[in-house]
């Protein structure tokens, strides 16, 4: 048993580590600022429009989650550890390919198509083998513990960034964040194992029979039953907001530091990284003892305060902005918590990986359309106040729909078809899932 224990955190440890590479995303801030400061000096290298700024962020945000929907599937088929090699030699090509030009078109393509799909890729490799070594009621400490590395990356990758692009430039910075996270990440894969069919972690609870002598059920939702779903709706447009409000801030929080920091706005990018990854771990614990959606309730409540205030306060106070980031990015961060765990436990184990990547592609386009309008408010108008009014708003109507939303009824599967193969399972799809339906409402409750 104890070496089964020590496995598990291995995983655990492993996907931290994964995390700690692709979480470069959240740095993009810092990247943007130096494209920025090349446009206006026309120094001949980077010559985009200001209004396109946040295009590469944005576009890597939404092959991030739609890269999730297949990288789930395959994670779930061939396993954690081909998925995880598969993202890392994406993203480090990607990051690559961009310093080898300063064209808008191939920073789009390499840090927004390459690298998206990459993370997409390395993402959905990490969580699902580590919560299935652990039981039920540490679900989503686990899941936390993973995640909070892809947040917790810019507190080195931040003062990293700002020196490399100091010592040698944006363009070799980025050769030199590409190569090394591809043999990071590769490497690290090769701990990425799941439990052997059968396994029950330490601390399982029993799964009641319905009947005596009869088979044992778990839930278990295919993709496309997920999609059938109320629930799978209401989950979708929490994580969307919520996920877009935070990401509208992360993709500009240096520039907005800047106006109190000057050159040491890295910290606040840093600091936010801080909060992003202690809202993970939080909030998973958290919900494991109040549960999931009055989680959510009270953190999209308090990300719709934080707007509130930035909206009042605005940036030039140097404390408010370092607790503001603290802030936002802790309440951003539970988002990454929350929504994974409330997917298992609405939808099973068994098919998590593709499940999730259909939640997850509310992130992306979460992602790319609020920092992308919060950029054109900024180009058009001067100002984000308009920006976080609006946040503010879709923040408080997401925290109105987690009081309306519950597991939804479960489509029960005899444990054994887990383990069967289709071809031995009989019948499958809808009409499977129906008689399973008729047959659990006979049996005694």
């Amino acid at each position: 048993m104890s070496e089964v224990k020590n496995k598990g955190w291995t995983v655990t440890l492993a996907g931290l580590g994964i995390n700690l590479a692709l979480g470069i995303l959240y740095t993009y801030s810092i990247f943007k600022e130096a494209i920025s400061a090349s446009i206006k000096a026309h120094d001949g290298r980077f010559t985009w429009d200001l209004a396109n700024l946040n295009d590469p962020y944005a576009v890597c945000c939404l092959m991030f989650a739609f890269a999730m929907i297949f990288a789930g599937r395959v994670q779930d088929k061939l396993g954690p550890r081909l998925t995880a090699v598969i993202g890392g030699i994406l993203t480090g090509l990607g990051l690559m390919w961009v310093s080898l030009s300063y064209s808008l078109v191939t920073w789009v393509l390499g840090f927004g198509v390459l690298m998206g799909s990459g993370l997409g890729f390395g993402y959905a490799s990490a969580t699902p083998p580590a919560i299935k070594w652990f039981s039920p009621s540490k679900t989503g400490m686990i899941a936390g513990i993973v995640v909070a590395g892809f947040g917790l990356a810019s507190v080195y990758i931040a003062p990293l960034s700002e020196f490399l692009i100091a010592r040698f430039g944006l363009s070799s910075s980025m050769m030199i964040f590409g190569a090394g996270f591809l043999v990071v990440v590769c490497t690290l894969a090769q701990f990425l194992v799941n439990p052997p069919a059968g396994y029950k972690p330490e601390g399982m609870p029993a799964v009641p029979k319905p009947a005596a002598g009869g088979p044992t059920y778990v839930v278990d939702f295919q993709p496309a039953e997920v999609m059938r779903t109320g629930a799978f709706y209401k989950l979708w447009i929490m994580f969307a907001i919520g996920s877009g409000a935070g990401l509208m801030i992360i993709g500009n929080v240096a520039g907005m530091a800047k106006q109190s920091l000057g050159a040491m706005a890295w910290i606040v990018v840093a600091l936010m990284a801080v909060g992003n990854a202690g809202g993970r771990v939080v909030a998973g614990m958290l919900s494991d003892k109040i549960g999931r959606m009055r989680t959510v309730t009270i953190m999209m409540t308090a990300q719709a305060a934080i707007m509130v205030a930035l909206l009042i306060l605005g940036s030039a106070n140097a404390l408010f902005m370092v607790l503001a980031a603290s802030f936002v990015g802790f309440n951003y961060g539970t988002n990454l918590s929350l929504f994974p765990t409330s997917t298992k436990d609405f939808f099973g184990m068994k098919n998590f990986g593709a499940n999730y990547g259909l939640v997850f592609t509310a992130w992306g386009v979460g992602g790319f359309i609020l920092p992308k309008a919060s950029q054109m408010i900024v180009a058009a108008t001067g100002t984000f106040n308009a920006a976080y009014l609006t946040a503010a708003v879709l923040l408080l109507v997401s925290a109105g729909i987690s009081l309306m939303t519950k597991a939804p009824q479960k489509v029960l599967v005899p444990l054994k078809a887990q383990f069967a193969p289709p071809a031995q399972a009989g019948v499958t799809g809808p009409f499977f899932t129906h008689m399973l339906k008729q047959q659990a409402s006979k049996e005694p409750k």
